[in-house]
């Protein structure tokens, strides 16, 4: 995919910024655009596994000797439990999430049946990460009462080689062009820290970008043992929030995520959604674990007194960004520890 020129200079001139400028103008765009709204979404792991593609980061793949449990699709009463669970703990949307490329026309008709028994029966926005589905099979989901497909990019095209093998980066595009056609909304992100350059990470958010996707989920990578990215050293917290910062001003209206791996920012984890972030996983993820519930929510209500009290207590960088005092001290402390 070819970038716009315009986009191209834009980003040129926002990676000129220093990390506390270019965080303060992510955080003003964001207030300017989702505003105050904090999307929270829960995912379950309905079949674990046995997956044939080689994904260097990924515990669920054949080619790696993890640990990780192997299970088939499970049954409709553990999927609506997880569902309700996903409600009782103040989720806005339940993932439901299936390893492999894709997975089997019979268990896409169980999922159907399913996701329309959760619409029926929980006021909950329903989405689906189920491999590379063709138009018909996600017609079929939507007509069920899907809401939304999950569908990552990962990273560029170009060091997309350098993390799966068996299968092309345009294979990932097909597929959400495909839930597109079929009436869906489309949350399609990818991992950082896995070796790439900042560039691959631009060049990520602006084929989102092209893509026109809904929601964009950013994943620091969780280094699993066994897997080919054990060994790869911790992205920095100002890569992390560089990206999350550049991420939304490529994108500014849509919801972007904290997903997986949030947790190594420690009591930093609010950071990045004073750089730009209005989202994020809560109860646990794939195949690790995540925080406790209540912490979670503690971190969405200071966040959310920090966002409205964003244009009370500011002090001001040479470059005329806003950035809020607190959150300043906070930067240099980090600077200071590295």
């Amino acid at each position: 995919m070819r970038h716009e020129n315009s986009d191209l200079l834009k980003v040129s001139q926002w990676q000129n910024l220093s990390t506390p400028e270019l965080v303060a103008l992510a955080n003003r765009t964001r207030a300017a655009q989702p505003g105050l709204e904090f999307e929270l979404c829960s995912i379950m792991n309905a079949k674990s596994g046995l997956c044939s593609e080689d994904c260097k980061f990924c515990a669920q793949s054949t080619h790696h000797s993890t640990q990780v449990p192997i299970y088939p699709l499970k049954d409709k009463k553990e999927i609506l439990k997880q569902a309700a669970r996903a409600k009782a703990i103040g989720a806005e949307r339940f993932g439901i999430v299936a390893s492999g490329k894709r997975i089997a026309q019979q268990e896409i008709n169980i999922i159907a049946q399913i996701i329309d028994e959760i619409k029926e029966r929980i006021d909950l926005a329903v989405c689906a990460s189920l491999g590379s589905l063709n138009e018909d099979a996600l017609s079929m989901l939507k007509q069920a009462g899907l809401d939304r497909y999950h569908h990552n990019i990962e990273t560029s095209p170009e060091f997309f080689p350098q993390v799966v093998t068996t299968h092309p980066f345009v294979s990932r595009l097909n597929t959400i062009t495909a839930a597109k056609r079929a009436g869906l909304e489309v949350c399609s992100g990818g991992i950082i820290g896995m070796g790439e350059k900042e560039a691959d990470r631009i060049s990520m958010a602006l084929i989102l970008k092209e893509l026109d996707v809904d929601a964009v989920p950013i994943n620091i990578l969780i280094p699993i043992a066994e897997t080919p990215f054990e060994k790869i050293p911790p992205i920095s917290m100002w890569d992390i929030l560089r990206t999350v910062a550049l991420f939304r001003l490529i994108l500014p209206s849509k919801t972007i995520k904290i997903a997986a791996g949030r947790e190594s920012l420690g009591r930093f984890q609010y950071l990045p959604f004073m750089a730009g972030a209005n989202g994020m996983l809560i109860g646990g993820y794939l195949t690790t674990r995540g925080r406790d519930v209540e912490e979670d929510w503690r971190l969405v209500e200071e966040t959310k007194r920090a966002w409205q009290a964003d244009t009370q207590d500011k002090i001001h960088s040479p470059k005329g960004h806003g950035i809020q005092s607190s959150e300043f001290i906070d930067w240099a402390e980090v600077e200071i520890a590295k």
